[in-house]
């Protein structure tokens, strides 16, 4: 009998996500259990709930989100299927968390916010790092002045993919670099900074085949410092995020996937490099500190989570990359 002081999680779909990462650490969690998985083919939605010990199995997401045996949904469904299912989850009485990016333009993201509204129900974008330690502590340290004033972000984030089966390069599907990766950098710098950004200037660059974008290089003007970063998604395997200063910098060696690009660390050096302090995060696992954060916010409780209104804002973004990337000179965001 499943404990009635957890939150019931519902998977739609059997996602590699879903597979790998949520379902595994949503068992993990403290607060929270599946209890339900949904495909098209229900036979997939019973292998996967068998291999994770959950008890139903639904053959159709429309079946998952009318039974009474859940109290949310994660959505790893195709980013072009997003704002579709959390408004359906939404209007079905669930919590949702849905996997980034939510959507394809930041005018599609009203749909949600009136169906969270009208509905009172939690909505939140799944971005795990926002729930990391580490990136709290990036926060502290760059808020905090140990960097003196902030004058430039530097980024990166690539991976090589070139199968034309995978979403991500599959237009239709809501595929290409910046709503894949290109998301990471812009969101941990407006919640590093609490700053937004004015205007963009960027080099964006399509595969002849996939229509998907594959690699940008973006300049963003936030004022009072700049971001720079590049994302692509046919080059060698990289992460990196240096927020540096006119004291000192700090560099975050695995900013997005730590674990499996390197170590959770940062590292805050001085402005002569006289001093390093390294600060380390062991065996955390920030997709559970999500859907742990997910759920006490579901319940009432007063938690962080990375709001729909920060949703928009960081769409907005990679709207105006996406334009800057069409012409020469800067774009408004």
């Amino acid at each position: 009998m499943t404990d009635t002081s957890l939150f019931r999680w519902g998977i739609l779909s059997t996602a590699k996500i879903a597979r790998d990462h949520l379902l595994p650490q949503i068992q993990e969690a403290e607060n929270g259990v599946a209890t339900a998985i949904a495909s098209r083919d229900v036979t997939r939605a019973r292998a996967l709930a068998d291999r994770f010990g959950v008890p139903h199995a639904f053959g159709s997401y429309e079946e998952l989100l009318a039974s009474d045996a859940i109290d949310g949904v994660y959505i790893p469904l195709p980013t072009s299927q997003h704002v579709e299912w959390a408004v359906k989850a939404a209007d079905a009485g669930k919590h949702v968390l849905v996997e980034k990016p939510l959507a394809l333009a930041a005018g599609d993201i009203a749909r949600v916010i009136e169906a969270r509204d009208r509905n009172g129900v939690l909505v939140v974008e799944a971005f795990m790092v926002t729930y990391h330690p580490q990136w709290k502590k990036v926060r502290e340290l760059v808020r905090g002045g140990a960097i003196g004033r902030l004058r430039h972000v530097q980024g990166a984030f690539a991976y090589f993919n070139v199968d034309p089966d995978n979403m991500r390069n599959r237009p239709e599907l809501g595929g290409g670099g910046l709503p894949d990766i290109g998301v990471y950098p812009t969101v941990t710098t407006r919640f590093v900074t609490g700053q937004e950004p004015r205007r963009v200037q960027a080099v964006v660059e399509r595969d002849s085949n996939f229509g998907t974008d594959i690699y940008a290089s973006i300049k963003a003007d936030f004022g009072e410092f700049e971001l720079s970063f590049y994302c692509s998604t046919q080059m060698a395997l990289r992460q990196s995020m240096v927020f540096h200063g006119d004291k000192g910098f700090v560099e975050v060696h695995a900013p997005f996937n730590a674990g499996d690009y390197d170590h959770h660390r940062i590292e805050l050096h001085n402005a002569d490099h006289t001093e390093a302090s390294v600060f380390r995060f062991p065996a955390t696992r920030q997709y559970r500190l999500q859907v742990e954060a997910f759920a006490r916010a579901a319940r009432g409780e007063d938690v962080e989570v990375f709001r729909l209104e920060d949703s928009v804002n960081n769409q907005k973004l990679i709207d105006a990359i996406y334009r800057a990337g069409g012409h020469d000179g800067w774009e408004p965001v």
